[in-house]
């Protein structure tokens, strides 16, 4: 595989305390004002769509360059120092005068992660700071977390929009995951219909999850959904026909060419548009029309061997989806391995331990592996 990517956006470090069996229980019962909770050792690790699918991709075997944006404090040092142990730091932009940013992940067992994060120097991430010439030389543009970093989304998306268009016009295709978003913050108050409506043209593949979707573009469907989850893991209470494929009708409508939506622990929803629509995509991708053109369906996970925590699952299974397309696989195949990968990376604590190659995990799925 030849085909140079480039993964960029949000980086941060992840600190995750492990949290004892004993801990089970809601969120709400867990971290109660004035409350003691035991810990044991915390996990410390790079993390963002920039450390989380761009190491993944590199360690399943694509040509990436990871591009983002850290200060130069001790937690810019850490995450530079992680990245160098896989030759992945050369093009990270050290700031000196912007800190660096964190997430304290809360992954209580039996619940969905909870997150405490600082953006940094994420948001004044922009546009030119991924150059022409890098464009050119690559086939794919992935970039992650707009939401989480202040330029990208400001302005109606106006940088975001300009760094898609820029990337087609230099004839690499592009592929855009979110983020969750705090309703208490500014980019809680913008519009995503209006920035997605500008952006989504020049977005290829559309790796959203399900309630970072919803939350953007119908904020009342979403708060339905919140109260019947009622404190709960929303992906659990979704039905495909009453909530998810009338949310992935309103991407497509809005000019989506391929489509995957994480829908957490039930599995991956996937939908691409018509022949003439996918016949749009860069032709640097190679990829076979016929074969991706109007396909949809939903795939379930995959049993995991074990579950420690859901850090990383979504970004990396959008790793081995991507990884999987530039290998020439189908849409059903690359989704197939996407769900298997997100088995994988719940066994362990960070994103990228539990990774395993994509030939090993078609085998396993050839021999029947267990779906959820």
């Amino acid at each position: 595989m030849n085909k140079k990517v480039i993964v960029a956006g949000h980086i941060c470090l992840d600190i995750t305390p492990v949290f004892p069996e004993s801990a089970r229980g809601k969120g709400s019962d867990i971290l109660m004002p004035g409350k003691l909770v035991e810990t044991k050792a915390a996990s410390v690790s790079t993390g963002g769509a920039v450390a989380n699918t761009g190491l993944a991709m590199k360690i399943l075997g694509a040509d990436v360059r990871l591009m983002g944006k850290v200060g130069t404090d001790d937690i810019g040092d850490m995450i530079c120092n992680i990245l160098k142990r896989y030759d992945a730091d050369r093009d990270m932009i050290r700031s000196a005068d912007e800190d660096s940013s964190y997430s304290v992940v809360l992954a209580v067992p039996g619940i969905d992660r909870m997150f405490l994060h600082c953006p940094g120097a994420n948001n004044t991430y922009g546009s030119a700071d991924i150059c022409d010439d890098a464009l050119g030389e690559a086939s794919l543009l992935h970039f992650g977390y707009p939401p989480l970093m202040e330029k990208m989304y400001e302005n109606d998306g106006r940088e975001l929009a300009d760094l898609f268009k820029r990337a087609h016009d230099a004839g690499c295709a592009t592929s855009l995951d979110m983020a969750a978003i705090d309703p208490a913050t500014d980019a809680g108050s913008a519009d995503w219909n209006k920035i997605l409506a500008k952006v989504i043209p020049f977005v290829d593949f559309f790796v959203p999850s399900i309630e970072e979707l919803c939350f953007m573009i119908d904020r009342e469907k979403f708060t339905e959904w919140q109260e019947r989850a009622n404190g709960g893991d929303i992906t659990e209470i979704l039905d495909i026909d009453r909530d998810i494929r009338p949310i992935a009708d309103r991407c497509m409508e809005m000019g989506c060419k391929v489509l995957l939506l994480k829908c957490g622990a039930p599995g991956l929803f996937y939908r691409t548009a018509s022949r003439e629509v996918i016949g749009q995509i860069p032709s640097g991708l190679g990829l076979d029309i016929d074969a991706w053109a109007e396909k949809e369906g939903f795939e379930r996970s995959y049993k995991p061997d074990a579950v420690l925590s859901g850090t990383g699952a979504g970004d990396t299974s959008i790793a081995a989806y991507l990884t999987s397309m530039l290998e020439g696989d189908t849409p059903e195949e690359c989704v197939r391995l996407a769900a298997a990968t997100g088995a994988c990376c719940v066994s362990a604590y960070d994103a990228l331990s539990g990774l395993r190659p994509l030939p090993e995990l078609r085998k396993r799925i050839a021999a029947g592996w267990e779906k959820t």
